[in-house]
């Protein structure tokens, strides 16, 4: 692959237009771009957790995979009609999400978001995939969007709460429990 990035100043985008990867130009707040700003949010924030990592632990290369997989679906959705993730990226979050719940204590209450740096960076992460999958269902509703990558963003959310919990435990330390305030 050539240089891509070559020229980072194009003045292109000035006027509140973009480009999509298969040439389209549209609207900077059109809900493809506000889809692909979204999982490129869930992506800088798994960076931050990942950068609360030691280097030798279990999760980081989980986290990494998932960066690189975020980046295709960033790509999937600046490319109409054009398909990166497929089932096999499903597959393996649900893989991952049944390995680190088996080592966890069942949930009797809500708990709240921290624990530590990581898991709270993890439940944030969590959040924001949330969020892009909220607006992928949005593009969904009037343009063509592939149901794995709807699917794979609602797993990745429930990976990183397991991937939270893991965390907040980590170190002899706990998860927050939420508590009913009481009046």
């Amino acid at each position: 692959m050539g240089n891509r990035l070559s020229k980072i100043v194009t003045r292109t985008g000035d006027g509140g237009i973009t480009g999509l990867g298969d040439g389209q130009r549209v609207a900077k707040d059109s809900i493809r771009i506000e889809a692909i700003g979204a999982v490129d949010e869930t992506n800088s924030s798994l960076g931050i957790v990942i950068s609360e990592l030691e280097s030798e632990d279990d999760l980081k290369p989980i986290f990494q995979a998932i960066q690189n997989d975020l980046f295709d679906l960033g790509g999937e959705i600046a490319m109409p009609g054009y398909q990166l993730i497929i089932p096999n990226h499903i597959e393996r979050l649900e893989n991952w999400i049944v390995e680190y719940n088996e080592q966890l204590p069942p949930l009797k209450n809500f708990i709240l978001p921290g624990g530590n740096k990581a898991a709270s960076h993890c439940h944030m992460t969590r959040s924001l995939c949330r969020r892009a999958e909220r607006i992928a269902v949005t593009l969904s509703n009037t343009e063509t969007v592939s149901p794995e990558l709807q699917k794979y963003l609602n797993r990745l959310s429930d990976f990183m709460f397991v991937a939270a919990r893991t965390l907040a435990r980590r170190n002899n330390n706990e998860e927050i429990l939420w508590t009913k305030t009481e009046f």
